[in-house]
């Protein structure tokens, strides 16, 4: 288990801190959690503190071309629209905060075991693991922002995120959010063209 656990770092609410987070980086200073439902016409994130209280929820509306989604506080105020936008090699996703600030990520390195993400607009970096389904954020000085972890064969689509940053978030909320939208996009196309492929061979 504790070789386990150095690989993969998601836990539940109520559950210690990551050995190998804790090593690298000390004990967070919050940690949030994330369970997904979809539905027929919205898919819905819920984000929950470790006593399980929903602070955040993102919302999108389908059918939708641009992947439009919306994040709101527990109190339903607006916290940063996500819009996809579509170019001839990858897709980008667009973020803009509640008080204007934009920056986007792009998608086009998700294709190896282990990659960075530029930040554009902000300046920082996110350094995924695909295998270990564990993500790092860093700052434009190379300081960690929060450590990200997905859960192994979970139907809901479960997250935990270590925040060592609080003054940040929001960002690392929207953030999450988006990089939830781009897996799913990425394996739904690595199941369409599985599928494709195995469906020549025949």
């Amino acid at each position: 288990m504790g070789v386990l656990s150095k690989i993969h770092r998601f836990r539940e609410a109520g559950e210690d801190a990551n050995v190998n987070n804790v090593e690298r980086f000390g004990q967070p200073v919050r940690s949030l959690f994330t369970s997904t439902k979809v539905m027929t016409l919205h898919h819905r994130i819920e984000i929950t503190d470790a006593g399980e209280n929903v602070v955040y929820r993102a919302e999108t509306k389908f059918p939708s071309l641009h992947d439009k989604t919306d994040v709101f506080d527990a109190s339903g105020r607006p916290v940063a629209h996500i819009e996809r936008k579509f170019f001839t090699l990858h897709e980008r996703h667009f973020i803009t905060m509640a008080d204007g600030t934009a920056f986007e990520l792009s998608n086009e390195l998700f294709h190896l075991v282990k990659d960075v993400t530029n930040i554009e607009g902000l300046g920082w970096q996110l350094r995924g693991n695909i295998l270990g389904l564990n993500f790092e954020l860093y700052d434009e000085n190379g300081q960690v922002i929060a450590v990200i972890a997905q859960k192994l064969f979970s139907l809901h689509d479960k997250y935990c995120i270590d925040i060592y940053r609080p003054e940040y978030e929001k960002f690392v909320v929207a953030i999450l959010v988006t990089l939830q939208h781009m897996i799913r996009d990425r394996e739904a196309a690595s199941a369409s063209s599985s599928s494709s492929s195995s469906s020549s061979s025949d």
